[in-house]
């Protein structure tokens, strides 16, 4: 198959067939010239960057798929799981309880990577209030999907109550950054990252906004390292980033949802 942008020196693509999901890629299965199963993205960004989350995450010991190549926009990834293949929810908990034990000098990433089509902005910051504030909810208000009420509450809250409900040192852990039911294989792998040494709790707090993620994955991830007694006060602020990234992507209907959480604080 001819396939543009095809990696140099990697075998034929010679079967393919579209997967579900895609929601920011084009994503096909097949079958290279040498046999191999391959799954196969089209990405509106660098695959490059999704490749260099993968071996983050591959590096700390979580499960993830094989990087076969990446070049332009395309990204060729071994297939992994299948119909026979049994989830391990529990161990899967348990691996990203562990990835999160891996910690980083400082909050941030190397690099911008990509939250769906959206740059995800990872500049280093020594206290984990600023880096919350300025590249996780502020960088967001200058879209124009952002409704100039909506906008003016978050500035607000960023001016003030938001960075004092947050710890200021917490360890910067390792995240896959977009953890949902939807980014997981089989309950066994890890895909799509938007990896990033944050707070572990930013990670958390998105985790329970996927009803997918069972009980038992939760359940183990706790048994492995406990959330601070702290945290259940701090959720409902930390959802903010990912509340906004959905705005942004699928529109206002998650204005409701953001005005709820400033309503809990009186913000």
């Amino acid at each position: 198959m001819d396939v543009p942008d095809w990696p140099p020196g990697l075998p034929a693509l010679v079967s393919a067939t579209p997967l579900p999901g895609g929601m920011v890629c084009a994503v096909v299965g097949g079958r290279l010239a040498d046999g191999r199963a391959v799954v196969v993205k089209r990405c509106p960004y660098p695959a490059e960057v999704e490749a260099d989350g993968l071996a983050a995450l591959a590096a700390a010991g979580t499960p993830v798929p094989a990087v076969l190549a990446a070049h332009g926009p395309v990204l060729v990834l071994e297939r992994v799981g299948g119909p026979d293949t049994p989830p391990d929810w529990a161990g899967l908990g348990r691996a990203v309880a562990r990835l999160h034990r891996t910690v980083g000098p400082r909050h941030g990433w190397h690099r911008d990577n990509s939250g769906g089509r959206i740059v995800q902005v990872n500049g280093w910051c020594d206290d984990w209030p600023t880096f919350f504030v300025e590249r996780r909810v502020r960088v967001h208000l200058a879209d124009p999907a952002v409704p100039d009420g909506l906008r003016r509450r978050l500035d607000r809250a960023c001016t003030g109550p938001l960075p004092a409900l947050l710890p200021v040192h917490p360890p910067a852990s390792l995240t896959h950054g977009d953890l949902w039911a939807g980014n997981v294989v089989d309950g066994r792998w890890l895909v799509d990252p938007a990896v990033a040494y944050v707070d572990r709790e930013l990670e958390l707090a998105f985790m329970e906004m996927s009803d997918g993620l069972p009980a038992e994955f939760h359940a183990a991830y706790r048994a492995e390292w406990p959330p601070d007694p702290g945290y259940p006060g701090r959720r409902p602020a930390l959802t903010l980033h990912k509340l906004l990234v959905n705005l942004r992507h699928f529109g206002d209907r998650y204005v409701p949802r953001i005005e709820a959480v400033l309503d809990g604080y009186g913000w």
